[in-house]
């Protein structure tokens, strides 16, 4: 077996040794196998954090997704994201007839039959996700979310270029690369806080031997920031919030009440035909948006009668509201969460799966509500100046 792609590091008396694998080669996992076996390690460590541990160990565990604590903690998001990389990797198997972490599989076996202590030496792709999120703008927030919706409808077959690329990436890095390159800053948290979490992990693991499984990309960064020490809690901490984006979602709201409120006070007609403005074009794209996921009538009904309000109050989104009427009324089964992965590798699948239709409720609903108010917005403004100003 050909070891040109192990490294070996001495720190103090603890030796590490890392297998820089190819996450979709059959030759990488054998290779664990391998090294492991013959190394004997006290530890070994694997490229994984608990909830993609419990994916390659449990199977599909899409069926335990309690749909109400997604929408209830805002992580729908998160869980867009996280179907964008199930959904690439089974394009990926499909294709190339592989399983896509069939390393760490490996290193998970391996490290049972040799009695090794196994640790996840990962960062909680959640937490990577947040502060990948919290590194854009709005426009890039905008322009993420239609990559990763672009992901999963693609059918485009992964060429061998591409495909060799992945042999030096994780699934994440794969996923995001594009994406990467237009925004050059998100490569801190998607790789460099990565390499030095893996390091940490790495540097204050069990035992005087440690078998390292990696992608081939980390082994670089890793090798040079395992000679010093990183903050966990640091690298693990949600980014700060900006300031301005609070500024000015309080800001519009208070702008449209007191354009209103004072035009009630200098002609009562004209009020009139503001507020109606506001809540027909609010309510009216907000169940626009319901209507075209396939929203429930009760779904779309909370849409209209909440929008107009939710865009008042940065706090709220109606999207949350005609979500949760919608996983009521149309309860996603078991059934629906085990052939999510399945479902979302075509359009017509992921506007029929239950579970992906209340996610696209909970979108499309918010995005109808945010044209709302800068539609209903400016008829206000238009309608003071045309008629008070």
């Amino acid at each position: 077996m050909n070891d040109d792609n192990i490294t070996r590091i001495q720190l103090g008396d603890k030796e590490l040794i890392l297998i820089g694998t190819a996450h979709v080669s059959r030759l990488s996992a054998e290779q664990v196998k391998e090294v492991i076996e013959r190394e004997q390690p006290d530890t070994v460590a694997i490229e994984l954090d608990e909830q993609r541990y419990q994916a390659v160990t449990g199977g599909n565990k899409w069926k335990e997704t309690d749909i109400f604590k997604v929408i209830k903690e805002k992580k729908a998001s998160l869980l867009l994201m996280n179907l964008a990389i199930s959904s690439f990797q089974n394009r990926m198997a499909k294709q190339f007839d592989v399983t896509p972490g069939a390393e760490m599989i490996q290193g998970i076996d391996s490290a049972k039959e040799t009695g090794a202590e196994l640790i996840l030496a990962d960062r909680n792709i959640q937490t990577t996700f947040s502060r990948i999120w919290g590194n854009l703008g709005a426009g890039g927030k905008a322009q993420l979310l239609t990559s990763v919706i672009a992901s999963i409808f693609s059918r485009e077959e992964i060429s061998e270029e591409e495909m060799e690329k992945m042999k030096s990436q994780d699934t994440l890095n794969a996923v995001l690369a594009e994406f990467t390159e237009s925004f050059p800053r998100l490569k801190t948290p998607l790789i460099d806080e990565r390499d030095q979490y893996l390091a940490e992990k790495l540097r204050t693991a069990p035992g005087k031997k440690i078998v390292a499984v990696l992608g081939a990309a980390h082994v670089p960064g890793i090798s040079r920031e395992i000679h010093k020490t990183h903050d966990l809690e640091t690298l693990n901490a949600k980014p700060p919030k900006p300031v301005w984006p609070k500024v000015v979602g309080w800001g519009i709201p208070l702008l449209i009440i007191g354009i209103i409120a004072y035009t009630f006070i200098q002609n009562s007609d004209v009020a009139m035909n503001q507020m109606l403005s506001w809540l027909l074009w609010n309510g009216s794209l907000a169940a626009l948006g319901t209507i075209l996921a396939k929203g429930h009538p009760l779904a779309v009904l909370t849409a209209f009668a909440a929008a107009p309000f939710t865009s008042l109050n940065p706090l709220l989104a109606v999207g949350w509201f005609s979500g949760l009427v919608q996983a009521y009324f149309s309860r996603p089964s078991v059934g629906d969460f085990e052939k999510l992965t399945e479902d979302v590798l075509s359009v017509k699948g992921f506007w029929q799966n239950k579970a992906t239709r209340v996610l696209l409720v909970v979108v499309l609903g918010n995005i109808g509500s945010s044209l709302g108010t800068f539609i209903g917005g400016a008829d206000v403004i238009r309608s003071f100046f045309q008629h008070i100003f």
